[in-house]
């Protein structure tokens, strides 16, 4: 017999799994709906003291009270925190681990890094005192900071949303009324301490299987997850593992409540270890996608380093040839192109975004056509961090130009992927030296599920009102469905407004085709690209 403990997100407690647990039992297996303590605000807590470590202590005991060998325990949103936190102290005990519409979080992470309302991840990072909603032991439960009754962080305590804004923390799509209603109504205060406070893991269960069950409704299913192994950041390759299974379920965040048969059939499914596998293409294996080669043979040239910044300069044309040492042209300044990676980025990963053969490449070849190539290591590590990676980049390009070989009015900022949402600032308010903008294969506004990410970070809202460079985008022909659907949204809306948009077509390119298809076509298109950004910034 299949026992399933399952533990939901922030705000509820066991009353949310009702349906889904009773289909379960029917079917002849044991489901143990979870509240776990303090849900409902200090009175039910005897104060503000919860917080994830009471969470999986709760867990554990709840695993150590059951007969049966082996169970399968089910995390969802904030849950996932406690339930993997539990599978590291109990990993003997541990059948499967469920993942339901969320990311597995990692050894020191903590849950307000991935809160998905940007309101609430600002409260909790008031609370926090770190600045960003990430964690950190020294969570304030004194009630500094905002508060108020629904407001948010009121005596440590968070408060849960208003009516009718369930969907900030994710898609509530199939819910009905009446289950919105109750939801509404039965909702309770979250200790802030059980979303800041780090998650601290062993390592012991590592290697249990794991299902991520993946609500579509809510941006997320098996070919995003495919394409983020093939081609995203080198975190995501561990989704490749045997051990790890996923399974599409055709609604919102909350399917407990839209669709809580369909739920018990997919867990039931994930018990069974059924489900899709992810592979890694036969590249990715021999080397991570961030480390191949660029696909153009381009020529060494000096480089400095300040700060986040890393400039690649042009040669005078007396340089030997070779590969020999060059000495950089002083005659006149030069434009320059800023490459902005995409993300989001793992704060350790190595080497870091400018180190890599990527942006060395694109860089590089600037520089070998008479231009300043710049590349950049911005702060976006996770989807909340898009103002950070804004930060950074504004001070990049101030920087930029200020050095005397940069023609400080001849300027490109070239975009890639996820990294395409901060074009919108530079669209919103364009300075006049700015006079092209690019963008390759990117997300032109926030794919479906990004509640974290901050409305001002939409370029398909802003683009043409109000005026702005030269726009070369690239876009590739086998690109995922939800990045392309933001292309689209970006240029139905240049038409709308007036924007001159100048493509160049991929046909046969992936998301980031530079690195995973080397082909001929993929170098005519980035040499045409790269010659038209160049064009604008010399007439």
């Amino acid at each position: 017999m299949t026992v399933y403990v399952l533990v939901s997100g922030p705000f509820t407690g066991g009353w949310v799994w009702e349906e889904t647990a009773s289909r379960l039992r029917a079917a002849g297996s044991e489901a143990y709906p979870v509240t776990l303590p303090g849900i409902g605000g200090p009175r039910s807590a005897g104060g503000p003291a919860v917080d994830l470590e009471t969470h999986i202590e709760h867990l554990v005991r709840l695993i150590d009270g059951i007969r049966t060998p082996r169970v399968v325990l089910v995390g969802h949103g904030y849950g996932l925190h406690p339930v993997v936190g539990a599978a590291d102290r109990r990993p003997e005990r541990v059948a499967r681990i469920v993942s339901l519409d969320t990311g597995l979080p990692e050894d020191g992470e903590a849950a307000a890094r991935s809160v998905p309302d940007p309101e609430a991840r600002a409260r909790l990072a008031n609370g926090d005192g770190d600045g960003h909603g990430g964690g950190g032991d020294g969570a304030r439960t004194d009630g500094a900071g905002p508060g108020g009754p629904g407001t948010g962080a009121d005596h440590g305590w968070l408060s849960p949303p208003e009516p009718g804004a369930w969907s900030r923390w994710g898609s509530t799509e199939g819910v009905p009324a009446e289950a919105l209603e109750r939801l509404d109504r039965l909702a309770a205060p979250q200790s802030v301490r059980t979303l800041t406070q780090p998650l601290r893991l062993t390592g012991a269960a590592a290697g249990l299987p794991t299902t991520g069950v993946l609500c579509t409704a809510n941006g997320s299913n098996v070919d995003l997850v495919q394409m983020l192994v093939d081609s995203g950041p080198p975190r995501f390759r561990a989704l490749a593992d045997d051990r790890i299974r996923f399974v599409d379920l055709a609604t919102g965040h909350w399917p407990m409540l839209s669709a809580p048969g369909e739920l018990a059939e997919v867990l039931r499914r994930a018990a069974a270890g059924e489900g899709h596998r992810v592979t890694a293409s036969g590249r990715t294996h021999e080397r991570p996608t961030h480390l191949l080669p660029f696909l153009l043979d381009v020529p060494e040239v000096p480089r400095e380093r300040r700060g986040r910044i890393d400039l690649h300069l042009p040669c005078g044309p007396g340089a030997p040839a070779g590969g020999a040492p060059r000495r950089p042209d002083a005659e006149r300044p030069r434009p320059a192109v800023v490459f902005v990676h995409g993300g989001p980025v793992a704060p350790d990963q190595r080497p870091t975004p400018r180190d890599t053969p990527f942006l060395l490449g694109y860089a590089r070849y600037a520089a070998s056509l008479g231009a300043i190539g710049v590349t950049l290591d911005h702060r976006l590590h996770g989807l909340a961090d898009f103002a950070l990676a804004a930060e950074d980049l504004a001070e990049a390009v101030a920087l930029v130009r200020a050095d005397p070989r940069v023609d400080a009015d001849r300027i490109a900022l070239w975009f890639f992927s996820a990294g395409g949402l901060l074009a919108a600032d530079w669209l919103a308010a364009p300075p006049p030296w700015l006079r092209c903008l690019a963008a390759s294969y990117p997300a032109l506004a926030p794919l479906p599920g990004w509640g974290a990410v901050e409305s001002r970070f939409r370029p398909a809202d802003v683009v043409g009102t109000a005026g702005g460079p030269a726009i070369v985008l690239t876009r590739a022909g086998r690109e995922h469905p939800a990045f392309a659907a933001t292309v689209e949204e970006f240029l139905a809306a240049s038409g709308r407004n007036g924007a001159e948009v100048e493509t160049v077509d991929v046909p046969h390119g992936r998301h980031s085709f530079e690195l995973l298809d080397p082909t001929e076509e993929s170098r005519a298109c980035v040499e045409r690209a790269m010659r038209s950004v160049l064009g604008h910034l010399r007439d």
